[in-house]
């Protein structure tokens, strides 16, 4: 495996995303962020700081998600409709080293995205002048790089073997129960039926906790998890993100052109 020919994919990559013009969302968010900022006194007196605390985390995440699942789902299918995955499979280039780059150039641009909007967030809450606690959103914009990455390896994974749309519907799948398996895990508890406490567990054994990525709700009261916690939430994300690129290269390197 050479670095130089993963570099070479990812960087190319890179730039085949920012020609598709993702990057103009930075654009729609900070205008969709000033729009919020001017609205909001007028109609919600009293909550209007609070509320635009969790805008921006929620829009922020909402544009990124768009991004890792819709591009990420097509960088595979794209190459083998355009053919140009012919070209590519017969040089001496591995397929892991196509997959490896192909997730390193998305996650790149998401890189950029996350970066951006979460300085157009914080510049909008200083030129409101709110009282926001600056370390706690930092550190919740990187577990939220950390939670696209993720997601983008689980939608290049499904877009190895099958069609953009049903992986598109997979990834957003992966995307809404990862979110919700630790409550329903919970339900399966409260329930007290031994074959949907089961179905419940394995769900949440497959799938990735994608809770733990997710640090919105404590970071806009700065309130975060201990560092020991967060270091093992990082570590948890990343080595699940290496598990499902491992399983989208198997999957790869079976399929015939």
């Amino acid at each position: 495996m050479s670095f130089g020919r993963i570099w070479a994919i990812a960087s190319n990559g890179f730039r085949e995303v920012i020609r598709d013009r993702i990057l103009y969302l930075i654009g729609f968010f900070a205008i969709l962020m000033i729009i919020v900022w001017r609205l909001l006194p007028q109609v919600a007196v009293g909550t209007a700081d609070k509320i635009l605390l969790d805008f921006g985390l929620a829009a922020a995440s909402i544009l990124g998600v768009i991004v890792a699942v819709f591009v990420g789902t097509g960088l595979i299918n794209k190459e083998i409709e355009k053919r140009t995955i012919l070209v590519l499979i017969p040089k001496p280039i591995s397929r892991a080293e196509f997959i490896i780059g192909k997730h390193l150039g998305l996650t790149g641009v998401l890189g950029v995205l996350v970066i951006s909007v979460t300085a157009i967030y914080l510049g909008i809450l200083s030129l409101s002048k709110i009282d926001y606690p600056l370390l706690s959103l930092v550190i919740s914009s990187f577990f939220l790089f950390l939670e696209l990455s993720l997601l983008t390896a689980a939608a290049l994974m499904f877009g190895v073997f099958t069609s953009s749309l049903l992986a598109t519907f997979l990834s957003f799948g992966v995307y809404l129960v990862g979110h919700l398996s630790q409550d329903m895990v919970r339900l399966g508890k409260l329930t007290e039926n031994p074959g949907f406490q089961k179905f419940t567990q394995g769900l949440y054994l497959v799938l990735p906790d994608l809770s733990r990525l997710d640090l919105k709700n404590d970071a806009v009261y700065g309130v975060l998890p201990s560092p020991l916690t967060l270091a093992t939430n990082a570590l948890y994300g990343i080595v699940y993100t290496v598990l499902l690129l491992a399983i989208a290269i198997f999957i790869f390197s079976r399929r015939q052109f």
